[in-house]
């Protein structure tokens, strides 16, 4: 689900400073309407015991690893104030914890402690060290391993904490959001409530449409402008007649390549590598400069969009707009072609690093991202992923047989409405959205749209340049999570 490692944004990120606006990022950071730079909790790095398989007492008897969390006490009432505990997805857990300060501001409020947890083979928890990546180690990596995984967390810290009587809130955002509506699914004994934030529940499970991803893609851009949306059909339409005639010169010319393209492989993948950028940016369309799954200005999608319509060609307005994520720095000479973009069983991009092999493997077995693009409904070439694709892929890489059904079986599909207390936020500007649940299903089971909203805008920290839109969505989020925390709280001291 497009994996928060890219690994070229690592230089900038080093040198501390945005260099396409030349700002050092602690000038970038959320201010007050004062020009007050905000101040963040301090979080400790701590590791929690974890065992490795919590479902086959035979297989690996007692053995266990060392699972990091984030944890701050900064706002807690000792014993009394609720547990926000993050579920964390496909990346290391202080890339989430930088970009979800809507949790702390709500913690402040209702004086919580504040748990981010690192999802199993993600960042330094890696359960086999540098074999957890092998067959059949990896096996282990499952959506049920990892909610065992949290839930063990919570009922151990909380006795750690003294908290026993304090009841828990999960957040997640992305795939995070689906394992926080499925911790309250599977755990609802352990977990009061959940915001599960742009979580495509139905699209991961099969359900709904294979060009709606790439579809929804491209009508962000084409809102910008329409214009825009032909630029970028157009200038695909160019590389495609290069391509037939096999003009590899000028495609590495048009495009900047490290080296020529010499196949219709090399082509796909370039392809592949451009339709990633479109994602990336229609997914991080927010109103300020961000440094999440790389680095992106304020209101990326109408910068990509002057960007297409400025250009002295087609092919190089495309360069450039593809630029604007592989390239923020301006430090890259060229691009290679296959290190700023892996194929995978995932069409939004695994990422680069660990993390996209952890993300490939479970793309490859419960979560299914059968996207295809047609260049009928969306801007791009066609390029089919279908369930034979995925499997003959997942036999290939990882010696697995997708289970295509398994998340709705397992995690109850579209079949929700005898759930509770979880709201379903997406943004109408997230691509993801229409794979997530959209309308209201009962008075505990809440849709909240955001209009203006990208992906997981409800998640982060408050901003000057947020739309209201998602300041409404924060405060009914709040809202209903402070009851959730009351109800809960009046249900433990009735037990007592």
């Amino acid at each position: 689900m497009s994996s928060p490692v890219v690994l070229f944004t690592v230089a900038v990120a080093l040198l501390g400073v945005d260099v396409l606006h030349g700002l050092p990022y602690s000038y970038l950071q959320p201010r007050n309407h004062h020009g007050v730079k905000k101040t963040e909790p301090q979080f400790s790095e701590k590791y929690f015991t974890q065992t490795v398989d919590h479902f086959n007492f035979n297989s690996m008897g007692n053995a266990t690893f060392d699972q990091r969390y984030l944890i701050t006490e900064e706002y807690w009432q000792e014993g009394y104030g609720p547990v926000f505990f993050y579920t964390g997805n496909e990346g290391d857990i202080w890339e989430f914890a930088a970009n979800s300060g809507f949790i702390t501001e709500l913690a402040a409020q209702l004086r919580a402690v504040v748990i981010f947890a690192e999802h199993r083979y993600y960042g330094r928890s890696l359960p086999f060290g540098k074999d957890s990546f092998s067959v059949p180690q990896i096996g282990l990596l499952t959506v049920e391993q990892a909610l065992a995984d949290y839930a063990v967390m919570i009922r151990d810290l909380k006795q750690q904490l003294a908290a026993a009587d304090c009841p828990v809130i999960v957040f997640g955002g992305s795939y995070g959001g689906m394992l926080s509506a499925y911790m309250r699914l599977k755990y609802p004994n352990m977990v009061a409530g959940a915001l599960a934030a742009s979580a495509p529940v139905l699209s991961t499970a099969g359900l709904g449409h294979p060009g709606q991803f790439f579809r929804d893609v491209t009508a962000d851009f084409e809102s910008v402008a329409s214009e825009c949306r032909d630029a970028v059909r157009g200038a695909f339409h160019q590389l495609t007649e290069l391509a037939q005639h096999q003009d590899y010169s000028r495609i590495q010319s048009a495009f900047s390549l490290c080296k020529p393209p010499s196949s219709a492989q090399d082509i796909h993948q370039l392809n592949g590598m451009l339709r990633n950028a479109f994602t990336l940016l229609a997914m991080l369309d927010y109103p300020y400069i961000t440094h999440f799954m790389g680095n992106m200005p304020a209101n990326p999608v109408k910068v990509a969009c002057e960007t297409m319509l400025s250009g002295p060609d087609l092919l190089t307005s495309l360069r450039n707009t593809a630029g604007i994520v592989y390239n923020s720095t301006g430090l890259l000479p060229c691009f290679d072609l296959y290190s700023l973009y892996v194929e995978c069983a995932d069409p939004t991009g695994c990422g680069l690093g660990p993390n996209s092999l952890a993300w490939d493997y479970q793309a490859c077995t419960e979560i299914d991202l059968c996207f295809e693009s047609n260049n009928v409904t969306d801007m791009f070439p066609p390029m089919a992923f279908t369930e034979t694709d995925r499997q003959r892929y997942c036999a290939k890489r990882w010696a697995v047989v997708p289970r295509a059904d398994w998340l709705k079986t397992q995690f109850w599909g579209d079949a929700l409405s005898t759930a509770s207390n979880i709201i379903f936020s997406n943004g109408d500007l997230d691509p993801w959205a229409n794979g997530g649940v959209r309308k209201t299903l009962s008075s505990s089971l809440i849709a909240v749209n955001i209009s203006g909203g990208a992906h997981h805008l409800d998640l982060r920290g408050s901003n000057d340049a947020d739309p209201e839109s998602v300041i409404s969505a924060r405060k009914t989020e709040a809202d209903l999570i402070t009851q959730w925390v009351k109800m809960e709280r009046t249900r433990l001291q009735r037990s007592l």
